[in-house]
């Protein structure tokens, strides 16, 4: 009997050897696999907690302050290189100085330079008319060979002095109001009177297709949009939503649409403050509450011709609060924009 059981514990221990290697196994695949979700996890990494939170607070990783306006510079997050910003940085302008001076180039008086056949606007315009574009078609082929036929005066670009500043002004309205609005590509924007898209072009651009809205009455300007603008661009794949239309009436767009963003370049100015009054009424439940911004350029009459008092009380009833006054200075020419900031106080 001792024998047996001696055999038996002796068989017994051999036995839960297996058995223990066995268990050890499977705790090292569970193990493993268990370690291989947390490593999955969609849980923000350490950089995108910082950029979170900087965007709460209005700062956001590799961004600078605004010397002019005082508001953060918007970036964009590229996959190949990191972020790059939306606006011209110092290092990007001493970049520019650094290669003028390398080259020796100088400021000179402003007179036809050289090149292949020069011609001023005017000159250019008398081309197309005289000789019909500048096609080498004839007969019935010379009229429908294009694909979108163009007015001479776009082709020459006149349209690009319709609205007084320089062309080149459209950019500095762009980087001042995606600085200050915190511009992403999923944003959605509206603006009030987009012109020949001195501004809306840059929008257009940095945005995702069918995320720019625009109301325009003016005919001319649309033509110019349509005909010329977008397909020079190339820009049509974006599907812009310009609309023709005036006394604000912004029911053609989608009713389901919340913007971050809404702005009037120059606009407000020349239209009857009811008709304002009007279109912020319109407006105010189209924007998203609180992160939603609305910017006026130049001045605000419309709300100081009633008084502060008054002003804020008519705003509060609209569901809307004054923010504040910014200025922002030209890059290329002596000049600077004042814009006046409001948002959406109530959900």
């Amino acid at each position: 009997m001792a024998l047996l059981a001696s055999r038996a514990m002796s068989k017994g221990v051999v036995v839960s050897v297996p058995v223990l290697v066995l268990s050890a196994l499977v705790a090292t695949v569970f193990l493993f696999f268990l370690l291989s979700s947390l490593s999955s996890c969609s849980c923000p990494t350490p950089s995108e907690i910082s950029a979170s939170n900087a965007r709460s607070v209005g700062v956001g990783i590799g961004v600078s302050e605004s010397s002019s306006s005082n508001v953060p510079v918007a970036t964009t997050k590229e996959s190949s290189s990191g972020y790059i910003p939306l606006s011209t940085r110092k290092e990007d302008v001493e970049w520019v100085k650094d290669q003028i001076r390398a080259n020796g180039l100088q400021m000179h008086d402003n007179v036809l330079r050289k090149g292949i056949n020069p011609r001023t606007r005017a000159q250019q315009l008398e081309d197309f008319r005289r000789f019909k574009g500048i096609s080498h078609y004839e007969g019935p082929d010379s009229d429908n060979h294009t694909s979108l036929p163009c007015p001479g005066e776009l082709l020459v670009e006149e349209h690009h002095s319709n609205y007084g500043e320089p062309w080149a002004g459209g950019r500095d309205v762009f980087e001042f109001l995606a600085e200050a609005s915190q511009l992403r590509p999923d944003s959605q924007v509206l603006e009030i009177g987009c012109g020949t898209l001195r501004v809306g072009l840059h929008f257009i651009r940095y945005l995702n297709p069918e995320h720019f809205h625009c109301l325009e009455r003016d005919e001319l300007s649309l033509m110019a949009v349509f005909r010329y603008e977008l397909p020079a661009q190339g820009l049509l794949y974006k599907r812009p939503s310009i609309v023709k239309g005036d006394d604000m009436d912004f029911s053609r767009f989608d009713s389901g649409i919340m913007y971050d963003l809404i702005y009037a370049s120059a606009v407000f100015l020349h239209m009857p403050d009811k008709l304002v009054w009007t279109g912020l009424e319109r407006l105010a439940s189209k924007l998203k509450p609180y992160d939603g911004r609305i910017f006026v350029s130049h001045n605000i009459k419309f709300c100081s011709r009633l008084g502060g008092e008054e002003c804020t009380k008519r705003l509060a009833s609209l569901g809307l609060e004054y923010l504040g006054k910014h200025t922002h200075d030209s890059l290329l020419f002596n000049h600077y924009e004042i814009w006046f900031e409001f948002r959406r106080s109530k959900a």
